[in-house]
């Protein structure tokens, strides 16, 4: 199996860097030390970094430095080539990927982006390159502008011409398809190549990878941003050239249109801004205003008094025009900040690459180390394979719905959003995410309210709850989300970036309850270190439990690092080894580990436990040789329980900061339907990761 793969099209705009997004993503899943080379680029200009390979660094946090990810620009090759140069341009291209193949455990290998005026040369150097470096190829045809026979007949003739060249390609990605590609048409091309079936996936047009965004307009006009700098990845759809009057202007916006006028025109100006927010007229993309005119001081005064400026507005020199034919070039491009669009592409080829099999192909032994990145998208990929229905009680919030945004692109999760519908949709909108395939409720006007407070009324009129305040209770987001959870509504529920930890998952302890033999909720981290993940507990939830209540902590933390891959080997942690130290302390976790072992041969469990033991003891191989040689988990531990909260809160902060790890947490365990809650100050992609989780124990909760 090769530890290499070269990616090339056949035509410029062939969505490649979308599938090289997919592929390097399918890659750092199971292998740490991926390197990205582009053999030949297109000269990025002075000072500019090549487009594609910015991008897999900055996504991926590569830390491969970028003076080794390319060989030559494309000019400098064609140069070299046209005066009889051609084996010196191969002989460098493959010095420099063996250095890299010396480094790394795969070597990604971009071809060229067919910009240049000769299609057939591009094509011929790629096939070339690919060979002498012994790159298998995956090989992209587009179906731009193609009609499916067109497609059909295009991608055959590539691969017969890859066969006559004795290139090795591994399979092939028919992408941009257009509609009415069918598998039986595909079913057509002949991918056999010396008796082996090579694989053909088909991944349809999306037109949201393809559209320019605003800031790709103020890229490519060098413009200025007077207004609206939030709105900058707004999707393009069409263009609106705006010099009639406001009364027959308006009737040609249309969803997306980016209306271009000049700077002087002040009626189109604020026509345009007024539309934006009005529900009579669709919603415009931005507004580009040319010649280089300042918008008068009037006009100016008005718009910067305008609480939230509704849409980017745009200042660009030169006329009208010649603007417009500078546009009428431009196509959308992904890039490194722009997470909705890499959402997209990832989600996509996921769902229309068989990624099993390609990975299959591609990867000879699997790396026993674990990045924070590969873990992610580990917690991705699993969530993905059978989606489960996620409630969002905070439904309203920027960050919640820039996740949902994301979760629903990636096909992570079915997502309940849960407020006004007018309210989110409006913020929505003003944020530039597409939350269409969520579920919205209004808790207070749903035709579930009265169920669930009866319902709540019946489980809580032992603790003095009455009719009214059952019906307050549960007119609020989170008792209305745990309820849907509950009842069977929702899989899972994710609240707390404006609530407290005990606001969030009270409900949950009042009607959702323990699971059946746990007899306490506790909490777990996942961190994720440079090479591998460990699970932390209980850093979150109980002060100070009790030996039985630690014997729980322990077996539940266990079960759940099997459920999100970590061979659980649990270390009950102390300030002492062994029988090296006394005090009642340590007494605590000598009786917490020996309940620990009954309970888990009680239940038919199997996992090695040990306590107590010291931190150090317990991760580090030539201590435990020292302290205690004949242990499973001494030197080898993945789990870790704490004594307490104390210890436990404080150890974690502390590692997260000093190893730079990712701490994803905290996950609840114990509860008979997974609940589990955010930090105040939670980031898009905190959310994102725990929404992931929520899906994953929901999944086990179901023994899927």
């Amino acid at each position: 199996m090769s530890k290499n793969l070269y990616v090339s099209a056949t035509e410029e705009r062939s969505g490649k860097s979308a599938v090289v997004l997919g592929v390097m993503q399918m890659l750092l899943r199971e292998l740490h030390n991926v390197a990205i080379f582009r053999p030949i680029i297109n000269d990025p200009g002075e000072g500019n970094k090549d487009h594609d390979i910015a991008l897999m660094i900055d996504h991926f946090k590569m830390s491969i430095p970028y003076r080794d990810t390319y060989a030559y620009t494309l000019k400098q090759a064609r140069e070299l080539i046209n005066s009889g140069q051609h084996a010196l341009v191969l002989e460098n291209i493959l010095n420099k990927y063996k250095s890299l193949e010396e480094e790394y455990d795969f070597v990604l290998c971009e071809g060229t982006d067919f910009k240049g005026k000769d299609p057939a040369f591009e094509f011929d150097l790629n096939a070339d390159i690919a060979a002498n470096i012994g790159s298998p190829m995956l090989v992209i045809t587009s179906g731009r502008d193609k009609n499916p026979d067109e497609v059909a007949n295009i991608t055959q003739s590539t691969l017969d011409t890859l066969s006559e060249k004795g290139v090795d390609f591994i399979a092939c990605v028919v992408n941009r398809a257009p509609e009415g590609m069918t598998d039986e048409m595909c079913g057509t091309i002949e991918c056999d190549r010396n008796g082996e079936h090579m694989p053909l996936y088909v991944i349809p047009e999306n037109e949201a990878l393809g559209k320019p965004s605003i800031g790709d307009v103020k890229r490519w006009l060098d413009a200025d941003i007077l207004y609206g700098h939030s709105g900058m990845q707004t999707l393009v759809d069409n263009y609106v050239i705006a010099a009639m009057q406001i009364g027959n202007f308006l009737q040609y916006i249309k969803p997306g249109s980016l209306i271009i006028t000049p700077g002087d025109r002040s009626d189109i100006i604020l026509s345009s801004l007024a539309s934006r927010l009005s529900s009579s007229y669709p919603d415009i993309a931005g507004i580009v205003l040319t010649g280089g005119l300042d918008v008068s001081a009037n006009v100016h005064k008005l718009i910067e008094g305008w609480t939230g400026v509704p849409v980017p507005v745009l200042s660009v020199k030169g006329h009208t025009y010649q603007n417009v034919q500078e546009l009428n070039r431009l196509y959308g491009r992904i890039e490194a900040n722009d997470h909705q669009r890499i959402a997209t592409a990832l989600g996509g080829f996921t769902q229309h690459v068989n990624v099993q099999e390609l990975r299959d192909r591609l990867v000879e032994k699997r790396s026993t180390r674990v990045t924070p990145k590969m873990f992610e998208y580990s917690l991705f990929d699993k969530a993905s394979r059978n989606k489960q229905r996620i409630v969002l009680p905070e439904g309203t919030g920027e960050r919640i719905l820039r996740a949902a945004d994301i979760l629903l692109r990636r096909g992570v999760a079915e997502i309940i959003l849960l407020g006004r519908e007018d309210e989110i949709r409006d913020k929505a909108s003003k944020f530039g995410v597409d939350i269409s395939g969520a579920t919205i409720i209004n808790p207070a006007e749903s035709e579930l309210l009265d169920s669930f407070a009866e319902e709540y009324l019946e489980l809580r009129k032992h603790k003095g709850v009455i009719a009214e305040v059952a019906w307050d209770r549960m007119s609020d987001p989170t008792y209305f989300g745990t309820m849907m959870v509950h009842k069977g509504f929702a899989d899972g529920m994710v609240a707390g970036s404006v609530t407290t930890t005990a606001q969030t998952i009270r409900p949950a302890f009042e009607f959702v309850k323990t699971k059946p033999g746990s007899s306490i909720v506790s909490s777990v981290f996942l961190m994720c270190l440079k090479d591998r993940v460990l699970v932390y507990g209980d850093c979150a939830v109980n002060p100070n439990p009790d030996a039985r209540q630690l014997a729980e902590i322990a077996i539940s933390a266990a079960e759940t690092a099997k459920i999100f891959g970590v061979t659980p080997r649990v270390a009950m942690l102390s300030y002492s080894t062994g029988s090296s130290g006394k005090g009642e302390d340590v007494e605590k976790v000598t009786e917490a580990t020996r309940i620990a072992k009954t309970l888990i041969e009680g239940r038919g469990l199997d996992f090695p436990i040990e306590g107590p033991l010291q931190y150090d003891a317990a991760v580090d191989p030539e201590v435990a040789k020292v302290k205690l040689p004949e242990s499973d988990v001494a030197g080898r531990a993945t789990v870790f329980v704490f004594p307490d909260l104390n210890t436990g809160n404080n150890t974690y902060k502390a590692v997260q900061r000093a190893a730079n790890a990712v701490a994803i947490g905290p996950i609840l365990q114990g509860l008979n339907k997974p609940v589990n809650d955010l930090s105040r100050g939670c980031t898009v992609p905190d959310v994102v990761n725990t929404v992931a989780i929520t899906a994953i124990q929901a999944q086990a909760e179901k023994g899927e």
